[in-house]
């Protein structure tokens, strides 16, 4: 098979799976409920990654997934990514999350710090039992306050889908998780950005970083100046620009793609629109991120360890989330059981964490099979949710 199939052959044949595949288990297999269709392509990735189709079909495996094809999936899936991060950086409403800081501090700082404090708790734990969790140019607490950190990402994003699904997004209850959610992804790219900061590249960081703060007020108010159709040209190239220059700098193009988005607010293009955008991103171009990310996992040291791990850090992400948010709960006094409901939805991870943690492996922080764990677990902490929210009632659109 690997003699006959040419590159673009070959090309064809993985998009073909890529689109086809986790559709056909979503429809099929009826997943709605407790794993949306954005949830069963990243396990598709996953499935189809070296791990599991790599290991029953070889040779298949290694006919279609050639050099050349590889490249080609990575180039789209950087873009795609970086076009996914800009639209969740617009997605932050930092106004209103100002507006109400005292609440949305509050609760967003414990939902923050106590699934950070329980994550690093498990990460050193783990690390003194399997040191190959940690990667090559990460110092001891480097890798733990990175795992901490992971253990606490919200995906904005998906968060949005999820309760749009559920009904609740325009909602109070919704906007009020969104805004707790805004100030955490604030934080996690501060903290990321802390963890990547490099001794050696130090100034050429502190440049981007200056060099950010003197355009974005700018670009803001040139963009406001504009028309829709110019916002989304001009926005696009202040997004590539950000993205190069934080690679430049060695803080990762992924960094600099939100960064841009930040300075962007959403009011500035029409909702339809703007959904539209964002549909069409998760529709066309993220499941080769998501393939992309499956083809990069790793089980070196065997299936049930990196299971174990996974498990660990999903016991230890949700024991400090429903903890950090039934303390701010009851600080602030909430009704009888808002804030495991609220607690839940900010349990939703899957694609921020999963670009966290590849940012951490192309950094050296993380082993493949630390990874691939956090990869699983971003998995299993989103499918939890849906049904999760149902058991206390939530409303399904």
């Amino acid at each position: 098979m690997q003699e006959v199939l040419n590159p673009k052959t070959a090309f064809l044949l993985v998009l073909l799976v890529i689109f086809a595949l986790p559709w056909l288990l979503w429809r099929l297999g009826r997943t709605d409920s407790y794993a949306p269709l954005v949830v069963v392509q990243i396990v598709a990735g996953i499935l189809l990654g070296p791990g599991v189709a790599g290991a029953v079909f070889p040779e298949a495996h290694s006919a279609l997934f050639q050099p050349a094809v590889v490249t080609s999936l990575n180039g789209i899936a950087a873009w795609a990514v970086i076009v996914f991060l800009w639209l969740a950086g617009i997605e932050l409403d930092l106004g209103e999350a100002w507006r109400q800081r005292r609440e949305s501090l509050l609760t967003a700082g414990l939902a923050l710090a106590t699934p950070l404090l329980t994550g690093a708790l498990a990460a050193w734990a783990l690390l003194a039992w399997m040191p190959g969790l940690r990667g090559p140019e990460a110092g001891e607490l480097q890798f733990v306050a990175a795992i901490g950190m992971g253990s606490a990402v919200t995906a904005l994003p998906i968060l949005i889908l999820l309760m749009e699904k559920l009904g609740i997004l325009r909602t109070p209850l919704g906007q009020r998780v969104l805004r707790y959610a805004s100030f955490d992804d604030i934080a996690i790219w501060v903290v990321l950005a802390m963890i990547l900061v490099d001794a050696d590249r130090l100034a050429q960081q502190l440049g981007f970083l200056g060099g950010y703060a003197l355009l974005a007020p700018l670009v803001r108010r040139g963009l406001r100046r504009l028309g829709e159709p110019d916002r989304w040209a001009l926005g696009l190239v202040w997004l590539i620009a950000c993205a190069l220059a934080a690679e430049a700098a060695g803080l990762h193009y992924m960094v600099g793609a939100f960064l841009a988005g930040v300075v962007i607010d959403r009011q500035w293009f029409r909702e339809e629109h703007y959904d539209l955008v964002r549909h069409h991103v998760l529709l066309l171009i993220m499941p080769v991120f998501f393939l992309s990310t499956g083809l990069r996992t790793e089980w070196d040291a065997g299936g049930a360890v990196v299971f174990v791990v996974a498990g660990a850090l999903l016991l230890a992400s949700i024991a400090g989330k429903q903890l950090g948010v039934t303390l701010a709960g009851r600080l602030l006094g909430w009704p009888p059981g808002e804030a495991r409901t609220i607690g839940w939805l900010l349990q939703t991870k899957a694609l921020i964490e999963i670009i966290f943690a590849t940012i951490l492996l192309d950094h050296g922080i993380i082993s493949a099979d630390c990874f691939t764990a956090l990869l699983l677990m971003a998995v299993a902490s989103t499918m939890l949710t849906m049904p999760m929210l149902r058991r206390r009632g939530v409303a399904t659109a």
